[in-house]
């Protein structure tokens, strides 16, 4: 097996893994590991960006985010952190029930939480939503940027520029969705998927199961991850997540335009939905200069190849999502990587 074989994890996770144990400088040269776009913070757009910094500067406001939200710098330069320096009330929460609880104890405020997040995440929104419509709560609101990864991985295989082999598959996603979703990776495409954990351990055999698969020619999803992922998933969450939540086509930073690949508040729980509360004005937005995180975010490019990487764009002074994120394939170059390169 002497062809080059090129293996995308559309994991953050993985991403973060992979460059921590340097498992890209154990592997024989034709094997090439290409990240792809498995940070919800980095494929959040600069818009949904700008527009989450608006919400958050206005009077009665409490904010909600995830804290790795809180870095991506806005089109000016302001990220959520610098606006709650300034005064605005922008709080870190882990759970999506810790703004439903803020919400509760403050009931003349508006509590909005930025609802960031593939399938991994989603559920427990909805389920929250649920619980808030159940009690009655009328000042919490949500501003959604989820992410569905089907259409995503389905996009990058129809890139023919990138012409991906196979796939290590997210094993956070998949404890949801299970492993039938992706079944039209080997049925339509004839490559090999593998769902595995984030040890090192996991990585490599879910490797080694793809390099059988395609040595073999025998393609399939298989599931490496069977501690936690079965191949129907979490109906009950998925359940949930349909009961309130519907598809519609979402823009990704990077990508651009993905057809079903957003998930948006059905009309029975627009209440809900921040958009109910206020009118989100058109913002200029604009990209951070020189920054080629949407091609990093595609794995068209790696981190060394951006001339900001390691100069002005670092951990300390992020100027787009790859960097901000520990799951960002920026941050994972910088911390574990020498000068970037493995």
């Amino acid at each position: 097996m002497n062809d080059k074989i090129k293996i995308m994890e559309v994991c953050g996770t993985h991403t973060h893994a992979i460059a921590k144990y340097g498992l890209k400088s154990i592997l024989p040269e034709n094997i090439k590991l290409i990240s792809g776009p498995g940070c919800p913070v980095c494929v959040t757009t600069q818009k949904d960006i700008d527009a989450a910094l608006w919400i958050a500067s206005q009077d009665n406001v409490i904010f909600c985010s995830f804290g790795d939200m809180l870095r991506v710098p806005g089109s000016n330069g302001i990220s959520l952190e610098k606006l709650r320096a300034n005064g605005s009330n922008v709080k870190i929460i882990t759970s999506p029930l810790d703004s439903l609880n803020i919400a509760k104890k403050n009931t003349d405020k508006k509590v909005v939480f930025m609802a960031v997040g593939f399938e991994t995440t989603s559920p427990a929104v909805a389920a929250t939503i649920l619980r808030a419509q159940q009690a009655n709560i009328k000042n919490f609101f949500i501003f959604s940027t989820h992410k569905l990864i089907i259409p995503a991985i389905e996009l990058l295989l129809n890139d023919t520029e990138l012409e991906i082999d196979a796939f290590l598959l997210p094993g956070h996603v998949s404890t949801i969705i299970g492993a039938t979703p992706y079944k039209f990776i080997p049925d339509k495409y004839k490559k090999p998927g593998v769902i595995t954990g984030f040890e090192a351990e996991d990585i490599l055999e879910g490797i080694n199961m793809i390099l059988k698969q395609i040595k073999e020619k025998k393609f399939k999803i298989d599931i490496q991850y069977k501690r936690a992922v079965n191949f129907e998933g979490n109906r009950y969450a998925i359940d949930n997540l349909y009961k309130v939540f519907e598809k519609y086509d979402a823009d990704w930073r990077g990508i651009g335009l993905i057809k079903n690949s957003g998930i948006k508040l059905k009309d029975k729980f627009k209440d809900f939905d921040v958009e109910s509360l206020f009118k989100i004005p058109e913002i200029n937005t604009i990209e951070p200069e020189g920054c080629i995180c949407g091609e990093i975010i595609k794995g068209k490019k790696e981190p060394y190849q951006c001339k900001l990487f390691r100069n002005n764009c670092t951990p300390y002074n992020p100027l787009g999502p790859c960097m901000v994120s520990s799951e960002g394939t920026c941050a994972a170059f910088y911390s574990f990587t020498h000068n970037g390169v493995d």
